[in-house]
Formats: C-alpha cells, structure tokens, sequence
C-alpha cells in the first residue's frame, strides 16, 4: 500500500510541475530528425526566447503548451534544423530576383527577347546585369556576341553574366565605358573574345570581367537595403535559417548590421571578404571580434581558377574540345601562397574556390604547407567547390582536415555536357561518395545563383545524381551518389561546424538556438526522384516564424 500512495504521490509532483513550470513561446509537433546522434528523433520541440528548451515525444512536450504558446502541428510531416547554405552570392542573388532571368533561355533569340523585354523597363542609361544565361542549352552551343543585343539596348550598358559566374556578355556600351576595344590587350587571369578581324565579341572571361565591374555604378545603401530584403524573403521560404556569403564587401555587410539592428534579419550571416583584402579584414577581426550569432566576419574567400563551363577551371591535362587550353589561374599562384599565410596567421578563416583537378591538388599543397609553416590550430580550411579531384587528392582532405564545400546541384547541372570537356576525368568529379569514405567533412551549398537556392534541389541531386536533361535515370557517375541523411547533415550539422557555429545551431537540441524548417513530407519516406517536390510549410529562426505557407 505505501508503494502505491507513493508511486501516486511521484505522478501528482510530476504533473504539477509541469503545470507550474514556465510554458514555452513555441512548441513545433511532427516528425522531427534532430541531427544529433545521440537522439536523432523526436516528436516535439519546445522554445522559449529564441532557445530550444526540450524535445522528447509529443505528450511530453504538450505539458510544455500553455494559453500564450504558438504551436506549429507539421503532422507526420518532418521538421529538420533550419538548413545552411554554405556558399552564395547573397546580394547578387538578392538583385538577381529582379533582374533579366536568361538561365533557361534555350536559344539566342531567346535570350534576346528577353533582353529586349526587362531594358524596356529601364531608364536611359541604367544598368542591365546578371541574367544568368547558358550557351550548353543553344543549338551549337555558340558563344554569344554583342551584336546579338546591340540593337535592342541602345540606350543602356549591358553585362549579362554566365549562370557559373565566370564568363560575361558586354553590350558596345558597357565596352566603351570600361575602355576596352580592339586594342585592349590581354589581362592576367582572364580571356577576352575576339573575332577573327580582332574586334571583341563582347564576351569577357574571369579577370577580364574586373574593366567593366569597375566602371559600373556602386549600388547605394538604398539598393543594398532592398536587395537584402528580397533574399531574406526567398531564404526563409526555402527554410534556410543560414548562409555563407563569399566575397562580400564592406558596404554589403553594412547592409546586414542596418537589417540586425532593426530587427528584421532572418538569416544568420558568415561573411568572407575577398582574399585581396586581408588586412581590412584582420583589421575588422581585431576590433570587432568575429561577431555574433546573427553576422559573423572573420574570413577571406579567395580563387584559384575559373570554371568548366568557361573553359578555365585548372586541369592537369587538356579540355577535349579546347585542346590548346588547360584552364587558368584567375589568381597567381605565389599571391595566392602570400595571401593565404598572411590571413591565416592574422587568425582569419581562410576559404578559397577551387573547380580544376590541378587547381585542388596546388591549393591542397598551399593549405598543407601553411599549416605547417604555423603550426597547429583549429583552422578549418575550406576548399570551396572541390570539384575535379585527382584520386590521390581525395583522402588528402581528411588527412588535412580540410572541408569539402560543394555544391550538389551543379553535378546534374554539369553532368549534361561535363565528359565532353574531360572524358575521363569525370568519374572523380562531383565526388561526394568517396570523400565521405576517405573520411573527409562534406558540406553543402547553391553557389546561388548559379545554382537554385532550394537545398531539397540539392539534397535530391545529392541522393540521385539524375541529370536535368534526364538522360541519366540511374545516376551521373552513380557511385557518388550519397543518402538523404548524409545530405541532410551536410546541410545542417556540417555546414554549422564549417564556420564555427557547432555550439549554438545545427542540430535540435536544448541549449541551441531554434531554427528549424518545417516540410510538408517526409524525405525519408518519399521516392528519392521526388525528393526535389517537397516544399517548405514553415520557416522558424531564433524562435521567430519567418515563414509559413
């Protein structure tokens, strides 16, 4: 009997202090993968503030809900941590949105329909950029040439950029006012295209872009204000709650201190300035500290070549179809060895773009002999892309403790038209499969907007390998293919590790901060070819809802 009276007595304690205990702001239900090993699922997740104060199964977290708790029900539906995207251009995204869109645009006429359409909207003398276009969607996958869009934009300077980013279309406009005709002469790290009477065709790659960048108009606090605002609005209905934004400049992340300290940031912010600018960013380090949980600057991003769809992404041996080229080095490699020892022994986080098998392999031995120059330090080098791996190079990640940055979307993208350029070659290409065996850290990003932001696009390239133009069911080199958990951890658990964050997000767990993205299905349970449908119901970040449907 008096086992009994005090089992009952324990139940009443119980159950008066949860009914005592404060109540939480927000209680999230559904099928939650928490990214933690130790108790990777839950039923439930309760926040207070902006802080995860319990998970466990719904009946526990219920007791949790009082009259003033918002409560988000997701179903059978998964709740995962708010994904991070490890690489973007987050203010060229933010003014591509409204900007000419050319990425699908499958034929020249196409392309200069659409020209012609989005200069009607401009004022004379404004600026067209971005676009975004793709001459592998063209019939003969010609480069374009000024004279396309001369006579539809004779009022404006134009420069419409290549969806990777590394090749550009300048109308006679934008070349007059970057002062460059016939004469220019060839710059360092770049390309520019010429006929065969010696005109330029308009189409500049790499370094050769930096004329025009320069005579372009610097957007004001304004646009950058606006810019930011729609990317924040795009993010959140993806449900990403976190982003890597490579070269940013100074003004840009003025722009995201003004949107923290008005309280309308809803993305949590890793800038890296241009490896260039070091010792402003060394500067920046030293009398700011590396931030908060919110904007954090305490790195420099810097570029070892081009791309493969440029033609000048660094290779070993030759392209196939530009067999006098094997690619280039946008920076020169006794710069980039400079650069990159001076910001790691000012304390910067050093992370540099590398697409070329030769380019990794130089970029490995700059990291490697860096690090040992200075000695140990949790450092975390990044190679960002790591694209086109010689196979020696692949355990050499894990042996460093270099992480792989990648972007899973452009491996269907690329896959389409890659073998044509390297043969071969492709089958260390993309490699996400053996780099996770060879032990390596694996984390993932768009490279918006060369990419779609949309991280369950590129958790389902991860997990199928199935090219855009559907001539690969199986899988392009489908022994890389990887599964949805491994692609979920590269885009939640990793990608927080990748900037020092691991503490505070990246997984659910009490003590964390409350990010989350709530689907409407589970990724688990769903055929991996319609793993890209499953769309984002809400977003939650710091505690707050950014976003439902």
């Amino acid at each position: 009997m008096r086992r009994f009276r005090f089992a009952s007595w324990c139940i009443v304690f119980a159950l008066a202090s949860a009914a005592c205990s404060p109540k939480a702001d927000l209680a999230v239900f559904g099928r939650i993968w928490t990214g933690d090993s130790a108790t990777p699922w839950a039923g439930a997740v309760a926040v207070r503030g902006d802080t995860i104060i319990a998970l466990g199964d719904s009946t526990e977290i219920a007791r949790l809900v009082g009259r003033g708790t918002e409560r988000l029900d997701n179903g059978s539906d998964l709740v995962v941590p708010g994904f991070i995207d490890d690489h973007v251009h987050l203010f060229s995204g933010g003014f591509q949105l409204t900007s000419v869109d050319l990425k699908d645009a499958d034929s020249p006429e196409e392309l200069v329909r659409r020209v012609r359409e989005h200069v009607s909207r401009l004022g004379p003398g404004e600026w067209m950029t971005g676009g975004d276009w793709d001459h592998e969607r063209w019939p003969g996958t010609m480069l374009p040439d000024r004279s396309w869009i001369d006579s539809v934009t004779p009022r404006n300077p134009v420069f419409l950029s290549r969806y990777d980013g590394h090749m550009w279309l300048a109308n006679s406009l934008a070349l007059a006012a970057a002062g460059l005709d016939r004469s220019a002469r060839e710059i360092p790290g770049g390309e520019i295209i010429r006929r065969r009477d010696g005109e330029l065709t308009g189409v500049l790659k790499d370094e050769a872009g930096d004329p025009v960048f320069t005579a372009i108009p610097a957007p004001g606090p304004a646009r950058l204000d606006s810019a930011l605002a729609r990317a924040m609005r795009h993010a959140a209905s993806l449900g990403v709650t976190g982003l890597v934004s490579v070269t940013t400049s100074w003004p840009e992340i003025a722009a995201l201190h003004r949107a923290e300290a008005a309280g309308t940031l809803t993305f949590r912010v890793a800038n890296y300035v241009p490896l260039s600018q070091w010792r402003s960013a060394a500067d920046t380090l030293r009398a700011r500290g590396p931030g908060n949980d919110w904007i954090r600057t305490a790195g420099v991003k810097g570029v070892v070549d081009g791309s493969l769809g440029s033609t000048t992404a660094l290779f070993d041996d030759p392209y196939l179809d530009a067999p006098r080229s094997r690619g280039l080095f946008t920076t020169p490699e006794d710069s980039l060895r400079q650069w990159i020892g001076a910001a790691d022994s000012a304390g910067l986080h050093v992370v540099v773009h590398a697409i070329g098998d030769r380019a990794n392999g130089v970029l490995l031995d700059i990291f490697d002999s860096v690090a040992t120059a200075h000695g140990p330090r949790d450092r975390r080098f990044r190679v960002e892309h790591a694209q086109h791996l010689r196979p020696a190079d692949i355990p050499r990640f894990a042996a460093l403790g270099v992480i792989a940055s990648m972007q899973p979307y452009h491996a269907v993208d690329d896959g389409r038209w890659a073998a044509k350029r390297i043969g071969g070659r492709i089958r260390t290409t993309y490699a996400f499969r053996s780099l996770l065996d060879a032990g390596a850290r694996l984390v993932f990003g768009s490279d918006w907007t060369v990419a779609p932001l949309d991280p369950v696009q590129g958790i389902q390239a991860a997990v199928t390998r199935q090219t855009l133009d559907g001539r690969h069911p199986e899988g392009w080199v489908p022994d890389e293919k990887i599964s949805v958990e491994e692609a979920l951890r590269a885009y939640t658990v990793h990608n927080a590790y990748a900037v020092f964050a691991e503490a505070s997000r990246g997984r659910l767990a009490p003590g964390l901060l409350a990010d989350l993205a709530l689907l409407d299905r589970d990724l688990f349970r769903v055929a991996p070819p319609a793993l890209g449908e499953a769309r984002v119901r809400a977003t939650v970040v710091g505690g707050r809802v950014v976003f439902r449907r």
